[in-house]
């Protein structure tokens, strides 16, 4: 029998909620799991990652576990870490090359009861401002730099 958290990670990866505001396929990138104890909450998967479907598969997440001292074994040990982004699928390029902001459908349809359903999280990395804004509400400063010093 499927836990609730089980049950919720397929209908997540199911989920084509934004498929009609995306350049690509939707193809959501998470790691969860019952027994992870840290929960790194990022903005959204990039190319690579939705090329491997794997979280953070390029220079940013080697950086990420650098900082974090995590080596790669223990990083995507889903019973050690969940990894839930603010939007589940690469949202695509703007007109520059660069990353646009996460799809606005994920937070509010699945996030809160993603996180419920992780019981175990003692620890949450804020990686960005769209997680910050979503976690740290009201206590968000104007720049990712000023919250990161006011904490």
């Amino acid at each position: 029998m499927q836990t609730k958290l089980q049950t919720l990670e397929a209908e997540i990866r199911a989920c084509q909620l934004c498929k009609s505001d995306m350049q690509r396929a939707p193809n959501p990138v998470l790691q969860v799991s019952n027994s992870a104890r840290i929960l790194i909450a990022g903005q959204a998967p990039g190319n690579l990652a939705d090329i491997s479907g794997r979280p953070f598969t390029d220079p940013s997440g080697d950086r990420l576990r650098e900082w974090l001292g995590l080596d790669e074994a223990t990083f995507y040990d889903a019973a050690k870490v969940a990894i839930v982004p603010m939007g589940f699928c690469f949202p695509g390029y703007d007109k520059n090359g660069g990353d646009i902001p996460p799809m606005k459908r994920c937070a509010p349809t699945w996030r809160e009861q993603l996180l419920t359903a992780m019981e175990s999280v003692e620890v949450t990395v804020l990686v960005g401002v769209y997680a910050q804004k979503w976690h740290l509400c009201d206590r968000v400063e104007k720049t990712l730099t000023a919250t990161v010093a006011k904490w």
